[in-house]
């Protein structure tokens, strides 16, 4: 009965944190995060391989998601400390988009009451002239919004790692005990079933 709670709700975690992965990833595509775009790509597989491996009862796979959990906790913190300018890190920098462009996130600009300006740099309207674009009235700022979805990914992969553990505790406690009882004996190919010789040498006669 545990194994079989165990591994349902390990089930539930693992879909919904690939739900939670997929939203990530589409919002980070809308602004060009290409580190956490790499990331969520690799997180995806590998969820997608721990609920494999939790449906097909294969314990080697989910401590292979086991240990990408604990890996996803440490870059999540790292993108809370990068967005809180933690430990001399600047969230203007363009670090997470590998300084191809100089996007931020897509919540800079499209956050809860954002109102999004684009101004002239110059007074004369070209083909060439630059414009700035200003952001007003968010409720919200997008950094704290970031930190908030970090820390909900870090909590689903802290709970995930736990029942994870668990199950692959209880899948092997369950393969040594069949293993005990001889459940991986190899069966014979060849089942005879012998007679003493003396029965089988012994004449028949017919009744006359």
């Amino acid at each position: 009965m545990g194994c079989c709670s165990g591994r349902c709700t390990l089930i539930f975690l693992c879909t919904f944190q690939l739900l939670a992965a997929l939203e990530r990833q589409v919002f980070d595509f809308l602004g060009y995060q290409w580190a956490p775009i790499l990331a969520n790509f690799f997180h995806i597989i590998i969820v997608i391989l721990g609920l494999f491996g939790t449906i097909q009862y294969r314990p080697r796979y989910i401590v292979v998601y086991a240990v990408w959990t604990a890996l996803w906790v440490t870059w999540n913190v790292f993108v809370i400390c990068f967005y809180l300018e933690v430990g001399g890190l600047s969230k203007e920098s363009d670090l997470l988009t590998f300084n191809i462009s100089a996007h931020h996130s897509w919540w800079s600009e499209h956050g809860p009451g954002c109102v999004r300006k684009e101004m002239q740099a110059t007074g004369v309207k070209s083909l060439d002239s630059q414009s700035f674009i200003s952001v007003m009235g968010c409720i919200v700022e997008y950094q704290y919004i970031e930190v908030l979805n970090s820390s909900f990914q870090i909590f689903i992969a802290l709970v995930g790692f736990v029942y994870a553990c668990y199950v692959v505790s209880v899948f092997t406690e369950e393969e040594d005990s069949f293993d005990f009882i001889g459940g991986f004996e190899p069966f014979p190919l060849y089942h005879v079933n012998e007679k003493p010789s003396h029965l089988l040498l012994k004449p028949m006669y017919l009744s006359t």
